[in-house]
């Protein structure tokens, strides 16, 4: 009997403390897990890259002469542009700026017969584009829209020539400056990678060309003024250099 009540009270007392020793651990602390955070794209750095596309150049053609100025004609003629461009971009928020020179070879050449005298035919050809432009655009994570704006350049040959011995009789080189405006998206694939599209307006006003020639037919013509307009439309890749694509965001608890 004794041994009975004994047992009793030593189960009575493990009973007992097994709740207490329950109460007595520390509840574990409920963290909750961050939200997941969206990668930002950042677009500051010196940035190189290349472009090719399409360009349309239109001009028109007049002669200028003692009795006054005689229109020989206008002409659109397209082609290959092909280069490349380098540039510095910083962002802040989302916006950003940025600073870019593009050169580009071209191959926009038109001919037609001369309003001027029908046994003649003119060639302006432009072989060469060049950009020095401001840009402003707005990020939107990888992508960026933009506009820009600035001085465009063109080196053009302006040739009169015989239509039937198809002999050059005079010809002129002229590089002349402008202005240029565009608008762009790119997009930003890979941390140091973007591709773009773009779209660029250039007003290169008059240039006047002097020249002498024996032929009859030019005597009277003391020079030619050619106005020009281009347009362009480019598809680029660019790499930048150093800075980062995906940034880690901190997490806040």
């Amino acid at each position: 009997m004794k041994k009975f009540l004994l047992s009793t009270v030593a189960l009575l007392a493990v009973g007992m403390a097994a709740p207490a020793s329950a109460a007595d651990l520390a509840a574990k602390p409920y963290v909750k897990a961050p939200p997941p955070v969206a990668p930002i794209y950042d677009w500051t750095g010196f940035y190189i890259g290349a472009n090719g596309g399409w360009g349309q150049s239109h001009n028109c053609v007049d002669f200028v002469t003692l009795a006054g100025t005689v229109a020989s004609g206008c002409r659109d003629r397209s082609g290959a542009v092909v280069g490349g461009q380098i540039g510095y971009r910083w962002q802040t928020n989302q916006f950003v700026f940025g600073l870019e020179a593009q050169g580009d070879w071209a191959d926009l050449s038109n001919t037609r017969v001369s309003l001027f005298n029908p046994t003649l035919s003119t060639t302006v050809k432009t072989d060469a584009i060049g950009l020095f432009t401001g840009q402003l655009g707005w990020a939107w994570n990888a992508s960026l829209f933009y506009v820009k704006g600035g001085a465009a350049v063109t080196r053009n040959r302006f040739t009169i020539f015989d239509n039937t011995t198809g002999i050059g009789l005079v010809s002129a080189d002229n590089t002349r400056w402008g202005g240029a405006l565009g608008v762009g998206w790119e997009y930003g694939f890979a941390p140091n990678w973007s591709v773009g599209l773009e779209y660029d307006h250039l007003w290169m006003g008059h240039a006047n060309n002097s020249f002498s020639v024996a032929d009859p037919r030019l005597a009277a013509v003391l020079n030619d003024r050619i106005s020009q307009d281009v347009d362009m439309v480019t598809v680029r890749f660019n790499y930048r250099f150093g800075g980062y694509g995906y940034p880690p965001v901190a997490a806040k608890y």
